[in-house]
């Protein structure tokens, strides 16, 4: 039998598997290095993990209405999904978005909308992760902005931004601009938060994605290490020092069904993230060392078949994220094969949640694998296949470098090929697809985004330009071009101004004037222009 990294798996795991194991070198107590047991000394013994559900759809009023329903369901954390158009920094009445305003996400245009997404949030009491990438920057400087007009002060605002546009080139494809440029306002976000927002994750490294997109657990976590060596890099060579921006750094990966191989892919990620900052980086800080990580559940696993079933499913890939060690997590609802969750879906998919948590006896002691022949061996195979990946990378140059050659996005695309051939030959049992189906499903009603949304985002986008300062607007607009055109934010001293080259301070005044998200964008593209991919040709 092989894992699904294509890694032989025993029958039977005995002594011998862990022959001259070092369990002081290899393991170490759990909240030291090389942290394989969990970040934390005590884990969850003293508290679980933060529950955290992704929702949002149509307009911001609409996801609002969820957001309350689940903090009143007991979620400690929210996780924002935004549309297509604001995903692709789009306006809502911009031609290529007509069509796909509100449908995966929310449609957020400018800070109105932002303002009515958080309406009766709280914003210094939760935590919100945002999966957005490109306009990272833009949605959390409005963000930031909308705490103001509550009184939150930035330094009380906890939460995350995926920003992680590399894996956008290499699996998800909502890029924007060139990478270089990308990168640049990735390290411009790193240094803005070190100032404005301290307590702000910068940035969720993400394999989540490119296994959505077929990568094996290897590839997964080798490809978003390698990625994140390219951040840490951009970083420190835009003047930060590693161990100033490092400990808010975050990762996000997937949890699958096949358990004991994601529980020791969570473990060898944390061990290999360890070596990489403290030898290569040379990071003091054990917090810079630390491997933090968001899990969702595994939507690529979700079948529209029998949709009941993804009830067990999502059960088995939360305890892997568990077992593993996660931080926070996400389960999805048992219906997002077919369409964006039920209300009653999406409290089931927390209440999984609440029962590992509180009726399981998981949260009674720290890392309870650590010792298994089964699970250290699996350990061991795939941090060694991974470092063997990310060496690879690196002789290509680094992760830009292995993105322009297509080489990730290569080995993810045969890897997803080899299991649609094994799905379609009965090789890989689907439940419900390829074996134990039944004639006739019980009918389900999914939930459905009216389609008029469209048009009631261009009125209210159509309201803000006839009601705002333009003058005020095109002035910092202009102010963002200029300073993009210039090559890049000068050695960090310290005390960031709105002058020492980052565009994070031009960026929050046009959004303050009510410059949209697809202006600013804009703005941006005229001086970086977009990214086409050598094989778009």
């Amino acid at each position: 039998m092989r894992s699904e990294s294509g890694l032989p798996i025993e029958p039977v795991y005995g002594p011998a598997a862990l022959e001259g194991f070092d369990a002081a070198e290899r393991l170490g107590e759990p909240g030291a290095f090389p942290f394989t047991r969990g970040v934390y000394p005590t884990m969850y013994t003293q508290r679980p993990w933060t529950m955290r559900q992704y929702a949002g759809f149509g307009t911001a009023a609409e996801s609002n209405r969820r957001y309350h329903q689940l903090i009143e369901a007991g979620t400690a954390g929210l996780s924002v999904a935004f549309d297509l158009p604001t995903q692709m920094g789009y306006d809502s009445d911009a031609d290529l978005a007509r069509s796909e305003v509100g449908k995966v996400g929310v449609a957020i245009d400018s800070i109105e909308d932002m303002r009515v997404l958080f309406d009766g949030i709280p914003l210094g009491e939760v935590s919100t992760s945002m999966t957005i990438n490109a306009p990272a920057a833009v949605l959390l400087l409005l963000y930031q902005l909308v705490a103001e007009e509550q009184g939150v002060p930035a330094d009380r605002l906890t939460g995350t931004i995926q920003n992680d546009i590399l894996k956008e080139y290499i699996a998800r494809g909502t890029y924007i601009f060139p990478p270089k440029p990308s990168l640049r306002l990735v390290a411009d976000t790193f240094r803005y938060c070190k100032n404005e927002i301290p307590k702000w994750n910068t940035i969720s490294i993400s394999g989540y994605h490119m296994a959505e997109a077929g990568a094996t657990p290897v590839q997964e976590i080798a490809f978003t290490l390698a990625n994140a060596k390219e951040y840490v890099r951009a970083a420190v060579e835009s003047g930060l020092d590693v161990d100033a921006f490092a400990p808010r750094l975050s990762f996000f990966f997937v949890a699958r069904t096949t358990l004991l191989e994601e529980v020791a892919k969570f473990r060898a990620a944390r061990r290999i993230w360890a070596h990489l900052m403290c030898e290569e980086f040379g990071a003091k800080n054990p917090k810079s060392q630390m491997l933090r990580f968001h899990t969702q559940t595994a939507g690529v696993q979700l079948t529209a078949q029998q949709p009941e079933v993804n009830l067990v499913r999502v059960a088995i890939q939360a305890l892997g994220a568990v077992l593993g060690g996660t931080q926070s997590l996400h389960t999805n609802s048992y219906d997002e094969a077919i369409a964006l969750p039920t209300e009653k879906a999406a409290r089931l998919a927390l209440r999984t949640q609440q029962v590992i948590a509180h009726e399981s006896d998981l949260t009674r002691t720290v890392d309870p694998f650590a010792g298994s022949y089964a699970v250290e061996s699996m350990t061991d195979e795939i941090e060694e296949a991974a470092r063997a990946l990310i060496d690879q990378v690196e002789e290509m140059g680094g992760a830009v470098s292995a993105i322009e050659k297509g080489f990730q996005k290569a080995e993810i695309e045969r890897s997803a090929y080899r299991t649609a051939l094994e799905i379609d030959g009965g090789d890989r049992v689907v439940v419900g697809v390829n074996r134990f189906r039944t004639e006739d499903d019980e009918p389900y009603e999914p939930l459905r985004v009216d389609p008029a949304i469209g048009e009631a985002q261009a009125e209210r986008l159509a309201r803000l330009r006839a009601e705002r300062d333009n003058d005020e607007v095109r002035r910092r607009l202009d102010d963002l071009r200029h300073l993009a055109e210039k090559e890049g934010a000068q050695a960090d001293t310290g005390d960031v101004s709105a002058g020492d080259g980052n565009l994070l301070y031009p960026l929050k005044e046009a959004l303050r004037a009510r410059a949209t998200v697809g202006e600013v964008c804009d703005a941006l593209r005229d001086v970086w222009g977009v990214y086409v991919p050598a094989d778009a040709y």
